[in-house]
Formats: C-alpha cells, structure tokens, sequence
C-alpha cells in the first residue's frame, strides 16, 4: 500500500470515527426547575429490551434509573433521583427509551449515558451532557 493511500484511508478512518462519536453526544442546557428529557432510542430491530439502565459517572455505583423487566428498579438508584425520574414512554415503542428529568437543579449538571441491554449484550447507545442554569441566565 502507498503512503498516499494509507493517509488516505487512515484520514477516512479518522472523519467517519469523529461523525460517528459526535453523532451519538449530545448537549442539552435547562433553567433549574424545568423538567427535561433526554433523548434514547436503541436500535429497532424487533428484540425485546430488557434492561435500560441511565447513569452518570460521578454517582459511583448507583444509577440515575434501572428498568427491568417491566418494572423501575429503585434500589440501585441515587437518592437525588429518586421519585423524579421515569421513562417517556414505559411501553419502549419504536425503541424510546427517553428518560423525563422532573424539576432539574445545578446538581442535575452532567453527562448522562443510556445503555439498553438486548439481544444478550449491554450496549450504551448515547450520552447527554446536561448543563443546568440558574432561571433567568
């Protein structure tokens, strides 16, 4: 292989990697108090989803929500999210497995990741870095 093509083809790896990961990033800013959904959709690809799991890496070993088998697992779920939290559409149509953020505060500030886990894998779909402003900046 030439130099050229090598360059060639490593700028092609390089462009069609930064869209990719750039598509799958996305940016949201709220006013403290609002409520806020961040966007999810797995692939819809007719398998069942089983676990959608929303975190955050500064909360540790907890998570903002769990939803498995149906139902909200609460016991893994930092206190701060607790009873403010939910999916926009439980049923998962489509694969939306959208998180609604109820009554945002400055602490809400952060990157949030989705992962879905189906078709024997847990895979992160996107992350959303959620920036939260005093009302009225």
């Amino acid at each position: 292989m030439s130099a050229v093509t090598a360059s060639l083809c490593s700028s092609f790896l390089f462009v069609f990697f930064f869209v990719f990961v750039s598509a799958d990033q996305k940016n949201i800013t709220a006013e403290s108090g609002q409520d806020v959904t961040l966007t999810c959709r797995a692939p819809n690809n007719n398998i069942t989803i089983i676990v959608v799991k929303w975190s955050r890496a500064d909360l540790g070993d907890k998570y903002v929500f769990v939803f498995r088998d149906g139902r909200c697992e609460p016991d893994d779920q930092h206190p701060s999210f607790k009873n403010r939290v939910d999916l926009q559409d439980r049923q998962m149509k489509d694969g939306d497995v959208s998180l609604i953020l109820r009554n945002v505060t400055i602490d809400d500030t952060g990157t949030y990741e989705c992962y879905v886990f189906q078709g024997g894998r847990m895979a992160l779909i996107n992350s959303t870095n959620l920036v939260v402003v005093p009302p009225g900046e």
